[in-house]
């Protein structure tokens, strides 16, 4: 059997821009990307503090250290600048490979620098 586990998380990201006329995904700094195993196109699911609205999308990357967290296109609809949103990818699992799985939770403060990462 196969099981689909959140892969990665980044938590409590500061959306930091909103452009309704982009063709849409969700623009995220590099090193975030990085950091969370995250990869250019990879599908995402967005959960916003603020105002419920749950959404998936992908990602674009942005300029590495830049902070940004942009919301592109229809998703500009679901939340604004200033809003904290959760990111989050998943990955289908066998079974051999939930022995030691261990989701990557990378957790950024108010500019969206990295605080703390690990695996939990």
């Amino acid at each position: 059997m196969q099981r689909i586990l959140c892969k990665s998380k980044i938590h409590r990201a500061t959306v930091t821009q909103a452009e309704l006329q982009y063709a849409g995904s969700l623009t995220l700094d590099k090193a975030l990307m990085d950091a969370a195993d995250l990869l250019p196109y990879e599908q995402v699911s967005v959960v916003n503090v603020n105002n419920g609205h749950r959404f998936e999308t992908y990602l674009i990357p942005g300029e590495r250290n830049s902070g940004v967290v942009c919301l592109n296109g229809p998703a500009a609809r679901l939340g604004q600048k200033g809003d904290i949103i959760i990111i989050m990818s998943y990955g289908l699992y066998d079974e051999k490979e939930l022995k030691n799985f261990k989701p990557k939770m990378i957790f950024v403060n108010e500019k969206n620098k990295i605080v703390n990462k690990k695996r939990k």
